[in-house]
């Protein structure tokens, strides 16, 4: 049972999406990432009063920094931000929605980590799929695909022995 989330792209579509249900269901938000959206942010930190904030960005972190001085909310900036937010003790599952390559390190971590992953960032696995997937196994780290097309085979293959299948064909649609 997932008890507290860290949200990684929590200003695009899908992490706009997983704040709304946390806040639906009560689930605390113990961190959040962001690239330059720093607004939409700073509102976003002032209603779910996480512990710790990144912005992938070094200039809009400073200006983040700046609004939000008058909170104790932690601030840091760059891609080990991502990786402290992926890590946070408290977290158990982190919401992995950042845009590219950028998150194949956070979510590295959070597999050392031992968290659960729901994986919205379909780059990770087409960078680094055979490396991630062998690490999550070896740490015991869970992903779950929560990314439309991804996550719909993932629910279709639900009670199938592994291996049951040789290949599934995905289309593109980007």
């Amino acid at each position: 049972m997932v008890k507290s989330i860290s949200v990684l792209g929590c200003t695009g579509s899908i992490g706009r999406q997983t704040i709304a249900v946390a806040e639906h269901i009560g689930m605390p938000v113990v961190a959040l990432t962001a690239n330059r959206k720093i607004d939409l942010l700073e509102e976003q930190a002032r209603r779910l009063h996480p512990r710790f904030v990144a912005v992938y960005d070094e200039q809009a972190a400073k200006q983040f920094k700046i609004a939000v001085a008058d909170t104790d909310i932690q601030v840091d900036s760059g891609i080990e931000g991502l990786i402290r937010a992926a890590t946070m003790e408290e977290t158990d599952c982190v919401v992995t929605a950042v845009s590219g390559a950028v998150g194949l390190k956070p979510t590295l971590a959070a597999i050392d980590g031992k968290k659960r992953i729901a994986l919205a960032n379909k780059e990770t696995l087409v960078c680094a799929g055979d490396i991630v997937m062998a690490r999550a196994a070896e740490k015991g780290a869970e992903i779950v695909p929560v990314d439309s097309e991804h996550s719909a085979i993932f629910q279709c293959l639900m009670g199938r022995a592994k291996g049951a299948l040789r290949k599934i064909l995905l289309t593109g649609s980007g």
